[in-house]
């Protein structure tokens, strides 16, 4: 019987020493895995597992009725999709040999120090996350289908790209590991985060901070607070954000401009779930979910020694890539409309109907602004506007008419060294070049002469003329 898993299936401790499951499970749940189960009797373990899905089993090697030795290639059989880490007294190499080639995950001596213990099963745990990603994304990919479409109910959009980056976020929603959103300013980095906790089942408060700009103690005294007289100034105790999303998400936006310490501290607080309100030496524990954004390149970072190494592979599990707007052109109508009928809503005035040439216009810029650009510049026409067809004199404005303002056109895929020849089937003539950019100019303005002047970079009457010669 082959039964998913997911990451709220809880840890099987299996030992006949009641001490020790004692122990273990206080370890376990010290460091933050809270879903633990025990049992005492080796016989009940196959029953339970018939009966309900188990996450991770830390099984003990020799226990009366029926042995560890015994049980595992069983386990390992009928659900192989559970890692099994035994734990022994006996650490004979014959024996560890044996229960690695019987399909044991990992093998631990008695005693076993905690945080070895700690660490095997945050492995495993992490082991089943990726088994159930991998197994939920394919199914994703395979229907084609949201199951949680009203998660991404505020990003206006009906791109094949992000329709593909939804099914992902859906699937990596509910991991333990840090989720890391990239993308351009405005491109909605904190949209996706509000959807990953609203998707992750967190029942806690969506926290969100912007790391840009704080030195190490604004930094350690945001996320963790301070004890009453930690420094000058400190009258009263305050809780840091991280408490305050305790159940719940923290989301640290712009996370490329940390500080080194500051990073240090983000590494101690994802690896360990730890940290220390300033001013105190009792160490905390945290169960908030982390979600991180940065519009850096980090790895270029990296190589300009601002960045942690470190830091950038516990990041690095689960990435989310948000294109820009200039990437989605498909979505400008809809996104256009969307922004008409809010700006309109908000300013109490009736939604303006857009011109015709409106979304050509806006898809020769290339917004570096994205989304959020777009957003503005559209609540200031409307702003403007007084009546009927909606005035596109104050969108000039933005965009401009200098030719560099334009979006720069994509380079055609080509197997030959020679672009032109690829082109034309020979070396052009000048009168051939001007023919072919004067079409492509009129068939990416959609026959907008205006438009198509200023992208070839004469004037219209000139660009009328020939068209009409031609």
């Amino acid at each position: 019987m082959n039964q998913g898993s997911n990451p709220q299936n809880p840890v099987l401790l299996v030992d006949d020493e009641g001490h020790i499951l004692k122990t273990s499970r206080l370890f376990l749940q010290g460091s933050g895995i809270n879903n633990v189960l025990t049992l005492s009797d080796s016989r009940e373990v196959l029953p339970l597992l018939f009966a309900q899905q188990v996450a991770v089993i830390v099984l003990d090697l020799t226990m009366p009725h029926r042995s560890g030795l015994e049980l595992l290639p069983r386990i390992v059989r009928d659900y192989p999709h559970i890692p099994v880490i035994m734990m022994t007294a006996n650490d004979e190499i014959e024996t560890v040999v044996e229960c690695m080639r019987n399909g044991a995950f990992d093998y631990l001596v008695k005693p076993v120090e905690p945080g070895r213990l700690i660490g095997s099963v945050r492995k495993a745990l992490d082991l089943c996350d990726l088994s159930h990603e991998l197994s939920s994304l394919k199914q994703r990919l395979l229907s084609d289908q949201l199951e949680h479409p009203g998660a991404f109910a505020a990003i206006v959009t009906a791109n094949k790209k992000m329709h593909a980056l939804f099914q992902y976020v859906e699937v990596v929603a509910g991991t333990r590991q840090p989720i890391m959103i990239t993308g351009e300013t405005g491109v909605g980095k904190e949209l996706i985060a509000r959807a990953i906790h609203e998707l992750s089942g967190c029942k806690g408060a969506f926290v969100a901070v912007n790391v840009a700009g704080l030195d190490d103690n604004m930094f350690a005294d945001t996320l963790f607070g301070h004890k009453k007289g930690a420094f000058t100034g400190a009258d009263q105790a305050r809780e840091g954000l991280i408490a305050k999303a305790g159940g719940g998400t923290l989301f640290l936006d712009e996370i490329g401009d940390l500080t080194e310490f500051s990073q240090i501290k983000l590494l101690r607080l994802l690896q360990e779930k730890e940290y220390y309100t300033v001013g105190s030496d009792i160490v905390q524990k945290s169960d908030a979910r982390i979600v991180l954004a940065t519009n850096h390149d980090l790895q270029q970072q990296i190589a300009a020694g601002k960045f942690r190494n470190d830091l950038y592979y516990r990041l690095r599990a689960h990435q989310v890539q948000i294109p820009p707007l200039r990437e989605r052109l498909d979505d400008l109508p809809l996104l256009l409309d969307h922004f008409l009928a809010t700006a309109a809503a908000e300013l109490g005035k009736k939604k303006p109907t857009p011109p015709p040439e409106l979304v050509t216009l806006l898809s020769l810029y290339p917004f570096p602004g994205n989304v959020r650009e777009l957003e503005a510049i559209i609540f200031d026409a409307v702003a403007r506007h007084t009546s009927g067809v909606l005035s596109m004199d104050s969108i000039r404005e933005v965009i401009g008419d200098d030719r560099s303002t334009l979006a720069p056109l994509s380079p055609r895929n080509t197997t030959s060294d020679n672009l032109l020849e690829a082109l034309f089937g020979h070396f052009p003539t000048i009168n051939e070049v001007e023919t072919y950019l004067i079409a492509e100019a009129m068939n990416l303005t959609k026959g907008n002469q205006g438009m198509a002047a200023r992208l070839l970079g004469i004037g219209r009457q000139t660009l009328n003329k020939k068209l009409k010669r031609g």
